[in-house]
């Protein structure tokens, strides 16, 4: 009664379309990537999504369609040379082989540009993971070179469907009746990462396989699956999954104002030599998203530290990430800015193209002039106060508040000087 030593992600690693799960607007029947695919003529392409969601796994069964060669090399273990090596060999096959590369991402500039030429010429239809967004993590030249697809978290029907492959499969390889009496601990473990999913399956099945008793039939509730995760999250995370764990944990403990636990979880990423670019472009997010005008020097400093991390790297960039996250967690918190544009975008989904107003327009012609267009626009400066009350928005949703400052010091001055000028308007 024991569990196979191969990873239960591994031996359920689909082989065919047929097999793999999710991702339908890629490769579903009639799907832009998959009629790519069936006509034997694929770009280069970039993979974008989280981890857990297929990205290896598609261009394995890709590259296995369509009889190519297929070579693989991780960012984190590969360079210029292994890169050349491969490109070396796919020269002198009749076909373009698929060079995958994980983690592309983390391919300096320098990398990515000994990918060029082979690219360019066809010698390898090359074929990226990453996590990260490529419009920044990958060079001009390479990305206009590949088509990016977006690949998305798992949803719930994908993830029952791969939990009954597992429960199958565990039952098989155990000799043992298994059973689990609920599903959300396991969904909600997951994430919507398949990879997460099956590890915690196979480690709650390990360790009541493991047990001294000669037990045949085991279920499981959400509490037990809980309570056994907690205490083995060590073996749970066999594939570095705790990665994004532990940078919720660091944003959220800056978001909540406490700088011994940023501190403690940048040392955690720190000495598990997390890319410090991740890093610090979490906190450029974060201080915009979290902290905005409250204090918005935050954006200032976490845009800084962003520039000099990328100049400096390890060691000594863990100091500038330090006083970044220090200064952010100590730092006034609103989400107002946020807020504001999330309503922002909801109200244009809900009203669709309102007109502008006509005394808001450009009239660069004598047309435009003559039928209304920038008549009555008062210029702000040649009034008091560099002030003159004017309708902005278009008729149907004049009035609307969008922005409500927070309750901090440098916000409530906002809010003192919107309320002075446009009296009671917006409420503020």
């Amino acid at each position: 009664m024991s569990v196979s030593t191969i990873p239960l992600a591994e031996r359920l690693r689909p082989v065919n379309f047929d097999q793999y799960i999710g991702q339908e607007h890629l490769i579903g029947e009639g799907a832009v990537l998959r009629k790519a695919i069936e006509s034997g003529h694929i770009p280069s392409m970039i993979f974008w999504g989280p981890p857990g969601v297929g990205k290896t796994t598609l261009a394995v069964i890709i590259s296995t369609y369509l009889k190519r060669r297929f070579f693989q090399l991780s960012a984190i273990h590969s360079g210029v040379k292994e890169v050349r090596e491969v490109i070396n060999q796919a020269r002198m096959s009749p076909q373009a082989p698929v060079l995958f590369i994980d983690e592309i991402h983390r391919f300096s500039k320098a990398q990515q540009d000994s990918l060029l030429g082979a690219v360019e010429k066809g010698w390898i239809t090359l074929i990226g993971a990453t996590t990260e967004n490529p419009s920044f993590e990958v060079i001009a030249p390479l990305l206009s070179r590949c088509q990016v697809y977006v690949l998305n978290l798992l949803e719930e029907p994908h993830l029952k469907q791969l939990y009954q492959n597992a429960l199958q499969q565990l039952r098989k390889d155990t000799g043992c009746e298994l059973e689990f009496t609920e599903t959300d601990a396991l969904f909600q473990i997951s994430g919507g990462d398949a990879r997460k999913l099956l590890n915690a399956m196979e480690l709650v099945v390990s360790v009541a396989c493991s047990q001294p008793n000669k037990a045949t039939h085991f279920s499981f509730s959400n509490e037990e699956v809980r309570s056994i995760i907690q205490h083995n999250l060590n073996r749970y995370d066999k594939g570095g999954e705790m990665h994004y764990d532990i940078i919720s944990a660091f944003i959220k403990s800056i978001r909540g104002s406490d700088p011994n636990a940023a501190v403690y979880y940048l040392a955690r990423m720190v000495e598990a030599g997390e890319d410090p670019l991740f890093i610090a472009r979490r906190m450029l997010i974060l201080a915009s998203e979290d902290i905005g005008n409250a204090n918005p020097n935050a954006l200032l400093l976490a845009n800084t530290c962003f520039d000099a991390v990328h100049k400096i790297g390890w060691p000594e960039s863990r100091i500038i990430l330090s006083q970044t996250a220090i200064y952010l967690a100590g730092s006034p918190k609103s989400n107002a800015s946020y807020k504001a544009i999330g309503n922002a975008q909801e109200l244009v989904r809900q009203t669709g193209d309102l007109s502008v107003p006509l005394h808001l327009r450009n009239a660069p012609t004598k047309l435009m002039k003559d039928i209304g267009y920038a008549k009555g626009y008062q210029y702000a400066h040649e009034f008091d106060q560099n002030f003159v009350e004017m309708e902005f928005l278009p008729e149907k949703i004049k009035g609307t508040t969008l922005f409500q400052p927070g309750d901090n010091p440098r916000e409530n001055e906002i809010r003192n000087f919107l309320k002075k000028r446009w009296k009671e308007k917006y409420g503020y």
